[in-house]
């Protein structure tokens, strides 16, 4: 009995053993068959990547532009008056144009009086030096951009430069400051920013200074590429001629790592619309050197908008707020706001941008020529254009045609109630 007992226990070991060694068999097939299918399936996945097409995304961003932020007294004593005598309020001289610009991704305009503050005093022609409240207000309208660079910046001098400079560093994170610096390091600074994923970048530079000099060793303080309307004559003007290597060098720190690149140009002849032999000149030197944008600025008109290759050249945008007298056909106070669309298009390694949808608003300031008062600035398409400029639409024909002298297919924005 004993040794039946102990065969029948051998057998059920060796039955046990082999059913073991079977599971462990077909358990190993059967993770094989998972490693191979999971190899197959990620070869599979790899070959469907490596041969589908890139996507392609697109984005764009909207920009404004308007002319010269000129802030004479008869303005500031408005604002004044408009604060009830506690401090400036400007906001009400642009509320048509803020209804415009909140419309936009970027806005842009030429700061063309120093915003020294009043601690240093405020003044007037000829070396202004205007409250800080005006930026005030042009930021609450929208404007992230703003060019320093005039032949006013130095009016005052390095400290009301740096009081300016202070003001705009206070806003950095809002605004695109750009043309006048405090020190060397902070003007090779490449200021890059973006917008709906479009890189981009201001530079800005002055004709001159209105004969005061910059600062010896203090060239930061504002850009000047200085231009000599005595000789009048860019290819025998050598001073000028000079200047376009530090132009070049600025443009190419900043080319490569930006979508769209703007320059703003103040330059030209005061109060004449056609573009003078510096002013092509230099256009089509920043054209060449692959700038996207030209913003014009200081003849205090408006000038001619047109193409140079792929390079929009707007050469005036004219006045946006100012003073000036309301003589022939108003064209002191006859400013352009321009706008456009730029889009971004990327497909894998391939990156296209494209500026397009240009469109040209003629604008207005109006105030009271008895009392230099009631400052406002008003579009010539807004439906109440006729209560500050009766005679709009024929003011609208003569400065539709100075915007198309140079390209006839440039568009203006109808002026309200009919002009075409």
């Amino acid at each position: 009995m004993k040794k039946k007992k102990q065969k029948s226990n051998l057998l059920k070991v060796v039955v046990v053993i082999a059913i073991v060694i079977a599971g462990i068999i077909l358990l190993s097939n059967q993770n094989g068959k998972n490693v191979d299918e999971k190899v197959s399936s990620n070869s599979e996945t790899e070959v469907v990547t490596t041969n589908k097409e890139p996507q392609e995304i697109t984005t764009s961003a909207s920009l404004v532009m308007v002319g010269d932020n000129l802030i004479h007294s008869s303005i500031y004593k408005d604002a004044q008056s408009l604060a009830g005598g506690n401090g400036y309020d400007f906001k009400p001289i642009i509320e048509y144009i803020k209804e415009k610009v909140q419309n936009y991704d970027l806005a842009y305009y030429n700061q063309e009086t120093v915003l020294g503050g009043t601690e240093l005093g405020l003044s007037d022609y000829p070396t202004f030096n205007s409250p800080k409240e005006a930026g005030d207000a042009m930021i609450d309208a929208g404007f992230n951009i703003v060019s320093l660079a005039t032949n006013h910046t130095m009016d005052r001098g390095e400290k009301a430069i740096l009081s300016s400079l202070d003001y705009w560093k206070q806003h950095e994170d809002e605004v695109l400051a750009v043309g006048a610096y405090s020190s060397e390091e902070e003007r090779n600074k490449v200021q890059i920013r973006e917008e709906n994923g479009i890189k981009y970048a201001m530079l800005s530079y002055t004709y001159g200074t209105n004969g005061i000099p910059v600062p010896k060793g203090k060239d930061y303080l504002v850009n000047v590429w200085p231009t000599n309307l005595t000789i009048n004559d860019p290819n025998r003007d050598s001073e000028y001629q000079a200047y376009k290597q530090q132009v070049k060098k600025d443009i190419e720190a900043v080319r490569s790592q930006v979508d769209v690149l703007m320059v703003a140009m103040h330059w030209g002849v005061e109060y004449t619309h056609n573009p003078t032999e510096y002013e092509k000149d230099s256009a089509q030197f920043l054209a060449d050197n692959g700038v996207d944008i030209v913003i014009g600025a200081h003849p205090h008109v408006i000038q001619p908008v047109t193409w140079i290759d792929d390079t929009l050249v707007i050469y005036s945008l004219g006045n946006f707020v100012s003073a000036q007298l309301q003589d022939q056909n108003y064209n002191k106070m006859v400013g352009l706001m321009t706008s456009l669309n730029i889009t971004k298009t990327v497909k894998g390694d391939d990156v296209k941008i494209k500026i397009d949808n240009v469109n040209n608003e003629l604008i207005f300031t109006s105030y009271n020529k008895n009392t230099w008062r009631n400052f406002k600035v008003i579009p010539f398409s807004n439906e109440k254009i006729a209560n500050y400029l009766p005679n709009y639409k024929n003011v609208y024909e003569t400065y539709k045609a100075v915007v198309q002298k140079l390209d006839p297919s440039m568009s203006v924005v109808p002026a309200y109630g009919g002009g075409n």
